[in-house]
C-alpha cells in the first residue's frame, strides 16, 4: 500500500452521524432511529458519550425511551435486567445476551459511529 493510501479498515467502514450532542441530556438515555440499522441508545456519562442498540436482548423492551440509567449502568424496566453501557455486558438477570456498543466520536457538535460502507 502506497503512503497516503487508506488502510483497509478506513475503506470498510465510514462515519455515521447518530446525533447533535446537543440532543442529550446527561443521565438520560436517548432513543435515535437511523435508516438501515438498528434503533439505538445514546448516553452522556461523565462527559462521555455512548452508543449501544436500544433493544434490551431479553425483553425487547426500549432502553432509550424506558430505560433507567445510573451512571454506567442501563436498566431495562420491564424485567429489571441490567447492563453496562461502557462494554454492553449484562450485569444483572434476567439478561445474559450482551448489547451489541458502537464507539462514539464527538465531532463539531455531533455523535458519530463507524459502521460498515
Amino acid at each position: 500500500m502506497s503512503a497516503g493510501s487508506p488502510t483497509a479498515q478506513q475503506e470498510a467502514t465510514h462515519d455515521l452521524r447518530v446525533c447533535a450532542l446537543d440532543d442529550i441530556r446527561p443521565g438520560e438515555p436517548l432513543k435515535v432511529e437511523l435508516a438501515g440499522l438498528a434503533p439505538l441508545a445514546v448516553y452522556l456519562v461523565e462527559g462521555e458519550v455512548y452508543v449501544t442498540d436500544d433493544t434490551c436482548t431479553h425483553g425487547k423492551a426500549s432502553l432509550g425511551e424506558e430505560g433507567e440509567l445510573n451512571g454506567f449502568l442501563i436498566t431495562c424496566t420491564w424485567h429489571d435486567g441490567v447492563y453496562d453501557i461502557r462494554t454492553g455486558e449484562p450485569k444483572q438477570m434476567p439478561c445474559t445476551e450482551s448489547l451489541r456498543i458502537y464507539p462514539a466520536i464527538v465531532r463539531d457538535g455531533c455523535v458519530y459511529i463507524q459502521t460498515p460502507r
